[in-house]
């Protein structure tokens, strides 16, 4: 995916109100922009990061520039939740994921469960459907490990539950992590933080949901994803061709 329009390079003042920060352009001018993520952002709000911007100059938008990318520990990492469903496409037309990329028909945004919406709806005459519930990852508390989540998310949890039904309803299953940042080789679950939603994901596994984890290249022209990660956690493993060919440990 690479972005519509150049990116705007500045330094970081305060992300605060989860929707809004402050910043510093490279040319002195101080601005506040639109922040696409409501999580908690851990580790990537320190004041003076590096940062790139996109521009709006739509009438209908309050702030003309949204915060896309940040600088943390040596690496840029995407911080927009808007991108995800849209990576996840990519990886699976590219082949990352098992076979998904076989189905015929891709659809968005589909209603499901207990008025729920699937991020992406795969159907096929021969493979039947697979719903694909897409989040995005950008959490790093230990080098080479990324997690998920970083806050509390409830709704994280019932759409575990609800891949899970469609599982016992016949269909195929997914939970897609896709990552926003290619400093790290392998997730896990942040069961410190959400005990919660880490108790649905080993519910949902133990009833036949799949998982999948997606790692991304990211500069400021382009995020690509790139290659499947470990998640470490019980029951999950990918294929040993699969890691000998990215090289990845």
């Amino acid at each position: 995916m690479k972005f519509k329009t150049p990116l705007v390079p500045a330094t970081l003042v305060s992300r605060y109100k989860r929707f809004l920060f402050d910043a510093v352009l490279d040319d002195g001018t101080k601005i506040t922009g639109s922040c696409p993520n409501t999580g908690s952002m851990w580790g990537l709000t320190t004041p003076g990061s590096r940062i790139w911007l996109s521009e709006h100059n739509s009438p209908t938008r309050k702030y003309r520039h949204c915060l896309e990318l940040v600088e943390a520990d040596g690496t840029i990492v995407g911080i927009n939740t808007g991108l995800p469903n849209r990576l996840a496409e990519e990886a699976i037309g590219a082949g990352l994921i098992s076979n998904l990329g076989d189905y015929a028909l891709l659809k968005r945004e589909q209603k499901y469960g207990q008025a729920s919406r699937i991020d992406i709806l795969l159907e096929d005459p021969q493979l039947g459907r697979a719903y694909v519930e897409v989040k995005n990852v950008h959490m790093t508390r230990v080098n080479g490990l990324f997690e998920f989540p970083d806050s509390v998310t409830a709704r994280g949890a019932k759409h575990l539950d609800e891949l899970g039904d469609m599982v016992e309803a016949g269909h195929r299953a997914v939970m897609l992590f896709l990552v926003q940042r290619s400093d790290g080789f392998r997730l896990k679950l942040c069961r410190d933080l959400d005990p919660n939603y880490a108790a649905a994901f080993d519910r949902a596994v133990g009833r036949g949901v799949e998982a999948f984890a997606v790692r991304c290249d990211i500069t400021s022209e382009e995020i690509r994803p790139v290659d499947l990660i470990v998640i470490d956690e019980p029951g999950m493993m990918v294929r040993e061709d699969r890691l000998l060919k990215t090289g990845h440990p």
